[in-house]
């Protein structure tokens, strides 16, 4: 499934522009600037919002805390450059005002799942979505679309769907009433990606459901890339709000290298604006990867080790305990680094190292996490490691190999393991290595963030340690997926009369100290996106420079056709990552045989 494009951006009309979508904006603006100057800018905002989009009372906040029945102003401006430019300053959000139950009932939200039949939309999106409603975190007014190229009934769709349904996060008496009342609000269009007439058509449907009230529409593009201009065109053209705003999702892999992904994000903003693209990591939406930041600067006892002063290294760990199940043809063409580490470590590796923003604003944050990938040395092929797992047999059972993938070829060399040194060129994190390690058919399913922190200088208890002092380092790890949990390691004394040490954890394990479920990944982002909340999706200029990162690893990759080491399946991976990791005289902090450390 390639990414690179199969048609020229230029294909398609060139007539229109971002702003086209948006008449009513653009001439709500002129009016504006013709009032006079006493009415001001909260006057303006209530001018051009009498009709804005509706929500019920929230029982969760958006991912910055704020409250979710305001709306930004950014939303009735996101296709007009010049209102934004005359309204804000660059790089500021804009501020939220409170609607009033008039305004709420006038608006409605119209989500369309494009490639509703597919595996993402089933497993993921829809299951995102109910579960929003269920706890009453959709407006009043909503209403969810599929649609996709196969031919299906709004009561075939309602049935594939209502199969992944589930009331998981109780089991409340009013699940199946909720689930009948979700349902009731799914409709079906089948139509081809890059026809105009067929997003004419599911126009017509949404309009049909809007009934003439302010329409608020998201597309999410669960869809092969190649297909993604398409798509975007054609509901540009023919399917944005003409009232309200158009926001659309986009699903990861944002291209296979700095050319493609540029290309991309070209053709993409032919028809869209940049506050318009939400280019999802749903890693980014993972509890614990939420809980970073607040770990770091809202604890006193953390913020000031956050530095090379008193860390050694930085471990990012990634592993999955099942091989490529039927999905070789699309990870052949991707390998581990494009699917996991250049996107989700490497947004985790940001979040981890940047510098304090200057607040909890979506722009701050970005522009923070782009200072550190800037800052980062380029990628060096002695500093990678690269492995394909083989066939394994274990307790009497046999494992393939990922050759024997019918849908890869026989002969790859696309790696299904991959270790890797980075390093900043900052001030804060000099010369410290930043280890990331990822990887298919491992012998366990892990997230994990591992921090280990320098020896004690000059310690007292050096003997009672030995010789490996790497047992008395103290280890901050962050269990992103599964059983999440923060634990801290750390040396105490043993009971007893004789002075025996021990190494023991300060536990924060989620689903003892919070036993209600964590949300799904999906729902923070899919409520993110509604609301307009940027701070947990990727901005083009940090795409670029992630890109920009591990494009000549890549191309270095292919053009010497560097042949993987083979691990068993179920093994630990590569004996090359522990080399890798020694000469940066570091140990992984994984390896000590227990399930979870």
């Amino acid at each position: 499934m390639a990414t690179r494009l199969t048609t020229p951006c230029s294909s398609s009309s060139t007539n229109f522009s971002p702003s086209s979508s948006f008449n009513n904006e653009a001439k709500l603006f002129t009016r504006f600037i013709s009032m006079p100057r006493k009415y001001g800018l909260s006057t303006w905002v209530s001018h051009i919002h009498s009709k804005t989009h509706a929500r019920k009372h929230f029982l969760l906040n958006s991912s910055n805390e704020h409250p979710l029945n305001a709306f930004s102003l950014q939303d009735g401006l996101a296709g007009n450059p010049l209102a934004k430019e005359r309204i804000e300053p660059p790089g500021k959000e804009r501020p939220s005002i409170p609607m009033s139950e008039a305004e709420k009932e006038e608006s409605t939200l119209s989500i369309t799942v494009v490639g509703a039949s597919g595996d993402l939309a089933n497993k993921k999106i829809f299951p995102a979505l109910f579960a929003l409603f269920y706890e009453d975190c959709l407006p009043e007014n909503f209403t969810v679309f599929g649609f996709a190229r196969t031919k299906l009934t709004d009561e075939e769709l309602r049935n594939m769907i209502s199969k992944t349904l589930t009331c998981r996060i109780d089991k409340r008496e009013n699940c199946d009433d909720k689930m009948d009342q979700f349902l009731k609000r799914c409709f079906y269009q089948a139509g081809q990606y890059n026809s105009e007439e067929s997003f004419l058509e599911l126009d017509k449907k949404l309009k049909e459901k809007e009934a003439g009230k302010l329409s608020n529409r998201l597309f999410y593009l669960s869809i092969p890339p190649n297909i993604f201009v398409d798509v975007v065109r054609c509901a540009s053209h023919r399917a944005s709000s003409a009232n309200g705003w158009t926001r659309v999702i986009v699903e990861k892999p944002f291209g296979r290298d700095s050319e493609s992904s540029g290309e991309l994000t070209r053709c993409l903003k032919q028809y869209l604006t940049e506050d318009q693209i939400f280019r999802i990591d749903h890693y980014l939406g993972k509890e614990l990867v939420e809980n970073l930041s607040v770990l770091r600067f809202s604890n006193l006892v953390f913020e000031p080790l956050w530095s090379r002063n008193y860390i050694r290294n930085v471990q990012l760990i990634f592993s999955e305990d099942f091989g490529t199940e039927g999905r070789g043809g699309y990870f052949d063409n991707y390998g581990i680094i494009r699917d996991i580490m250049q996107n989700h470590l490497l947004q985790i590796l940001a979040l981890f190292a940047m510098e304090t923003p200057v607040s909890l604003e979506a722009e701050d944050i970005r522009n923070e996490k782009v200072k550190v990938l800037r800052s980062m040395k380029p990628l060096k092929l002695e500093d990678v490691i690269v492995g394909q797992y083989k066939g394994h047999g274990k307790g009497g059972k046999s494992y393939p190999a990922y050759t024997d993938d019918p849908t890869v070829p026989k002969d790859s060399l696309t790696p299904t393991f991959a270790a890797a040194a980075l390093f900043i060129n900052n001030a804060r994190w000099d010369g410290i290595p930043f280890l990331m390690k990822a990887g298919k058919a491992l012998h366990v399913k892990r997230a994990e963030i591992r921090v280990q922190f320098r020896h004690v200088p000059g310690n007292l208890y050096k003997r009672n340690f030995g010789t490996d002092l790497d047992k008395a380092t103290n280890e901050l790890v962050l269990r992103v997926q599964p059983d999440e949990a923060i634990y801290l390691k750390i040396n105490n004394k043993v009971p007893g009369l004789g002075m025996r040490l021990d190494r023991s954890d300060l536990n924060l394990l989620y689903r003892a100290r919070y036993p209600k479920e964590i949300p799904d990944a999906y729902e923070r982002l899919l409520l993110d996106a509604i609301e307009g909340e940027r701070r947990l999706f990727i901005r083009s200029d940090e795409l670029d420079a992630a890109w920009a990162l591990f494009t000549p690893l890549l191309r270095e990759l292919e053009e010497k056709k560097i042949f993987p080491e083979l691990y068993p399946y179920g093994s630990r991976g590569p004996v090359g990552a522990h080399y890798l990791a020694a000469k940066h005289n570091v140990r992984w902090g994984d390896l000590s045989g227990e399930i979870y450390e």
